[in-house]
């Protein structure tokens, strides 16, 4: 081969400009593609080289490395299929990036110069647009649109300038609904050229996603609008979500984004916060705004900040309830009330383990150890230091201790709460509460019946 002709090949890919294909030849050219099959939270990864900046931890997740070469800042990122744990019990068959879904989150700095090679190995087409971003219009990553579709075994690479610092994500725009329903997403972090800016010291992050997994299965159902029966923080459901762990006095940032078909109020107990970065970028301080949950739509992403100040273990979940629940039947009619035990015995003599659900309420679901299909997970589950949890789904803890250590990420264990501050049961007397008389023992129909209260003995009409 002609020398001249060697040269140009191996280095075609790293030149490619705009989203182009990369040739076979060129290969050699592209950064390695790393992949991470653990489902639990990694170290935050400190930049080795290139501007310096404080790194976020990703939930469940992990960082991807990158190599600095001619300038640029460069990644590769893998679409194939993945096997996710949604939690212990459960797996699933996904689509994802270099092993996982949501992909490894994506660090640079405000400044740098990115390239991204993506390579296909899905059994279909993609593309990936970079959520948020300000780029130039090639780079978008709109099949048909903005450039030709990644086809099965081909690389293209993007290059562009961060001109801004926030929170961002990246996702295919190539038959968006089915990939990003089989999970095809991350998160791309975008920190401020000075570190000292919007510093905290402790930066968190997610993926808010969704999935319709029969039990008994193993691969979503791609065609669903609404309803979904896992509703999950980067690809995981509680109790398989990472808890939150901080150092009392730390400043805690937790940064997320929404890939679901619905918005989500996000709630945190102990404290209230300032929202302080939307799609947009940063809130100047003047214009942040305290809230103690924040509802983010489909398709937004928000930042909010507090200060470690309250030790404990303080819930953090979305606020629909029916999203802190797992593998929920939609047509489950409403028991309560219905005594059906005569029902229940004829049964029991042709199936013995049947179970009444839902006579008296759910909650006696957290505490049954029931035989459940193969992978799926019980509607509501996990267990804390006094009891069931009776949750599942979007739900964590943010747990606060003075002995954390700085960049210790590691599970505190369960809190212990001082004498004193905890909710106790009453065991002594107790004052019989008084009750209304029957409307119709009135000598008036319809006229309001006196109520009468027992306080401290005496009896005081009003």
């Amino acid at each position: 081969m002609n020398p001249r002709r060697r040269q140009f090949l191996s280095t075609a890919g790293a030149a490619a400009l705009g989203a182009a294909t990369v040739n076979r030849a060129a290969m050699a050219a592209l950064p390695d593609a790393p992949t991470q099959a653990s489902p639990r939270m990694q170290p935050p990864l400190a930049p080795p080289n290139g501007r310096p900046y404080n790194p976020v931890v990703t939930l469940n997740g992990w960082t991807l490395p990158w190599r600095m070469r001619d300038g640029w800042k460069e990644f590769h990122l893998v679409a194939e299929p993945v096997v996710r744990e949604i939690a212990p019990g459960m797996k699933a068959n996904l689509w994802g990036y270099n092993g996982q879904s949501p992909g490894p989150t994506i660090e640079a700095v405000e400044g740098d110069r990115v390239r991204l090679c993506v390579t296909n190995r899905l059994p279909e087409h993609t593309t990936i647009h970079w959520h948020g971003m300000i780029l130039p219009s090639g780079m978008d990553g709109v099949g048909g649109l903005t450039q030709p579709q990644i086809g099965v075994g081909k690389t293209f690479v993007y290059e562009f300038l961060l001109t801004k610092s926030g929170t961002f994500m990246y996702h295919p725009h190539a038959d968006e609904m089915t990939q990003m329903a089989m999970g095809m997403m991350g998160m791309f972090i975008v920190h401020p050229k000075d570190p000292r800016r919007y510093r905290v010291d402790r930066d968190f992050c997610f993926l808010i996603n969704a999935y319709d997994i029969d039990p008994g299965s193993y691969t979503p159902r791609v065609n669903t609008m609404l309803d979904f029966n896992l509703w999950t923080w980067n690809s995981r459901a509680f109790p398989g979500i990472d808890h939150l762990p901080c150092r009392l006095g730390d400043r805690v940032r937790i940064r997320f984004g929404n890939l679901t078909m619905t918005s989500h109020p996000i709630h945190m107990h102990g404290y209230d916060f300032e929202v302080t970065c939307t799609d947009g970028g940063w809130v100047p301080k003047a214009a942040r705004w305290p809230e103690v949950t924040i509802d983010v739509g489909v398709g937004q992403m928000r930042a909010f900040e507090f200060d470690a100040v309250h030790p404990g273990d303080w819930a953090f979940h979305c606020h629909k309830s029916h999203h802190t629940m797992n593998a929920m039947g939609h047509d489950v009619p409403t028991m309560i009330g219905v005594d059906h035990r005569d029902v229940v015995r004829r049964i029991q003599n042709l199936i013995p383990d049947y179970m009444v659900m839902g006579e008296r309420g759910m909650a006696d679901m957290g505490e049954m150890e029931m035989a459940l299909p193969d992978n799926t997970l019980p509607m509501m589950t996990g267990q804390g230091p006094f009891g069931p949890l009776e949750m599942g789904g979007m739900f964590t803890v943010v747990k606060v201790r003075a002995d954390q250590k700085p960049g210790d990420y590691g599970d505190p264990g369960w809190y212990r709460h001082p004498a004193g501050t905890q909710a106790y049961e009453w065991t002594g007397a107790l004052a019989e509460a008084a009750r209304a008389k029957p409307a119709e023992s009135s000598s008036v129909a319809g006229e309001a019946v006196p109520l009468t209260v027992r306080k401290g003995g005496t009896h005081h009409g009003h």
